[in-house]
């Protein structure tokens, strides 16, 4: 069976949960391979073991946290080059994105990004795209080398597959460009307790009908009745309401959870660009003539404080009959 690389992304061991999900489509097409690059490295492996990697392929170098991306690049051709899969998967974020376009350019291969689903064809994988917006949705391949991929969040469910696992050392040689730009500090980012909003099975996001800063903890109580990350839209963020790290949208994130809710929206292209693959919409919204009505599965025509409120009770008192 061919082999297929998979980029781990995790934080000091932990592996994060688009790296298994990679790693249940990874098993489609192919048997994983998994490259766990920096401090913590090795600690990843019963965790990718137990979700299908065949193999660990480890380097723990200090690069990796010293400079920006180009070590990563180094580091997973050198894998590319050791395994010669047939094909490479990498988590799609702002960081993934760039290091499979560098790895792409330097292997003479073709480049997927954003994928939602991955499936075996008869000369290659074949990617699921959302495009456009989200207005269409394409099926395509590389006709050129190994394709390089990169899948969007909350693409597949995580399934357990047992595996060895086995830990393999990775020999890396850094190029000169790889201390080319350094990090010189890092602000850990305060945390909510809530769940990463690329990462969060369900997503609940306000807009310019919040009204204020103040009013976001209407949309917050919702969400942590929930268990759900807290979104907004360009326009909320625009106004200095919440922070930009939450906006969903074109010049946002892009979110793809098993259900959204928004919240005071009116759905705007750019922001629906950030959400439209999301499995189950809900909006509420007083206007009947929004925009995002056109998109939903459910539609609530009411005044959010009112509608929201109400809906935050009645789960919590769902849960405390449960």
């Amino acid at each position: 069976m061919a082999e297929v690389l998979v980029y781990v992304d995790h934080v000091d061991g932990v592996v994060r949960k688009p790296t298994l999900e990679l790693l249940t489509l990874a098993r489609r097409i192919g048997e994983p391979v998994a490259v766990a690059l920096g401090a913590g490295a090795e600690n990843t492996a019963a965790a990718l073991a137990e979700h299908g990697a065949a193999r660990v392929l480890t380097n723990d170098a200090s690069e990796y946290a010293d400079y920006l991306v180009v070590p990563k690049v180094d580091a997973l051709q050198a894998a590319y080059e050791a395994v010669l899969p047939a094909a490479v998967l990498v988590p799609s974020s702002a960081e993934g994105k760039e290091i499979a376009a560098r790895l792409a350019l330097r292997i003479g291969s073709g480049i997927i990004t954003d994928a939602v689903d991955l499936e075996a064809g008869e000369e290659g994988p074949v990617a699921t795209q959302s495009v456009f917006a989200a207005s269409f949705t394409t099926t395509s391949r590389v006709s050129k080398g190994a394709p390089v991929i990169t899948v969007k969040p909350n693409s597949a469910a995580v399934q357990a597959a047992p595996a060895a696992g086995a830990v393999e050392a990775l020999t890396v040689s850094f190029s000169e460009k790889a201390t080319g730009t350094k990090v010189t500090a890092r602000t850990p980012r305060e945390s909510t307790g809530r769940p990463e909003l690329t990462e969060a099975a369900i997503v609940v996001s306000g807009g310019r009908g919040v009204g204020g800063a103040e009013n976001f903890a209407v949309i917050e109580a919702l969400a942590d009745s929930l268990g759900a990350a807290v979104g907004a839209s360009r326009a909320a963020v625009d106004a200095g309401w919440y922070p930009h790290t939450n906006q969903v949208g074109q010049t946002g994130k892009s979110v793809s959870p098993q259900l959204y809710i928004a919240s005071g929206i009116s759905g705007a292209i750019q922001h629906r660009a950030g959400m439209q693959t999301s499995k189950t919409i809900v909006a509420i919204n007083k206007d009947s003539e929004a925009p995002i009505f056109d998109l939903v599965d459910y539609g609530v025509v009411g005044d959010l404080f009112e509608v929201v409120p109400q809906l935050t009770e009645e789960i919590k008192t769902q849960c405390r009959v449960a």
